[in-house]
């Protein structure tokens, strides 16, 4: 919607929505600098003022962050606890900010029946495996348990985990040269089995949400996929999603 087509709202709350709707499709990446209050009041038609408004209610939205003479910069979702808003690919990342990969086992092998059913993936083929906990930084209690099914193609990536904090796509991408362009995601509802539960701090059978997620590259080869299992109190998650114009 542009600003000035919906007469009874005021433009500084249209122009805040328009700038909403453009920051949460992502066409202002997390990280990026939005366009000088200049620049909007000659796009938009409006005036500075209009224009600081609605950058005001972004601001209490939590979108964005502005300091005088740095501009306006897009922030990441907030992920406190186990809150996730996924907005877009590269939203992913922020989801390691602030948290500690406890990596418990590293192996190479074919995956059985049940693991390929749970991972979404042919039974029997190999797979780089990776079981760790996510732990938050300031407290280090465990957010949930990690399962990385990592393609055999890129199983190099295991010798950096040690050392690694953040998601493993990325290793992928750097060290191989390719580019994860599409991200599925799942989220199915299970129960905590009685070594789940002692690493979760939990009672076995208590309800968890397992968010898995596949990551294929431009080629359409599935990179990675990912199972984070989260006692299901602890867990929530936030989608936006708008209307496409016909």
């Amino acid at each position: 919607m542009t600003p000035g087509e919906e007469g009874g709202a005021p433009l500084y709350l249209q122009l805040a929505s328009t700038l909403r709707e453009e920051v949460v499709s992502g066409s202002y990446p997390v990280g990026t600098l939005l366009p000088t209050e200049e620049g909007l009041c000659e796009r938009f038609g409006v005036s500075r003022h209009t224009v600081r408004e609605a950058l005001r209610l972004l601001r209490q939205d939590g979108l964005v962050t502005s300091r005088r003479g740095a501009g306006t910069r897009v922030l990441a979702p907030v992920s406190g606890g186990d809150t996730h808003q996924v907005m877009s690919i590269n939203d992913l990342l922020a989801f390691a900010a602030g948290t500690r990969l406890e990596i418990a086992s590293i192996d190479t092998g074919e995956l059985d029946a049940e693991s390929a059913l749970r991972a979404g993936l042919e039974a029997g083929t190999a797979w780089l495996e990776v079981r760790a906990l996510r732990r938050a930084a300031e407290d280090d209690a465990v957010l949930c348990r990690t399962d990385y099914y990592v393609n055999r193609a890129y199983a190099a990536v295991g010798r950096l985990l040690p050392r690694h904090q953040g998601p493993i796509f990325p290793l992928i991408e750097d060290l191989f040269g390719v580019s994860i362009t599409e991200v599925q995601q799942q989220i199915s509802a299970t129960l905590v089995d009685a070594e789940l539960a002692a690493a979760l701090g939990v009672a076995e059978g208590t309800a968890a949400l397992e968010v898995r997620r596949s990551y294929a590259t431009a080629d359409g080869i599935i990179a990675q996929v990912t199972i984070n299992t989260h006692p299901a109190n602890r867990f929530q998650h936030s989608m936006t999603m708008r209307r496409l114009k016909s």
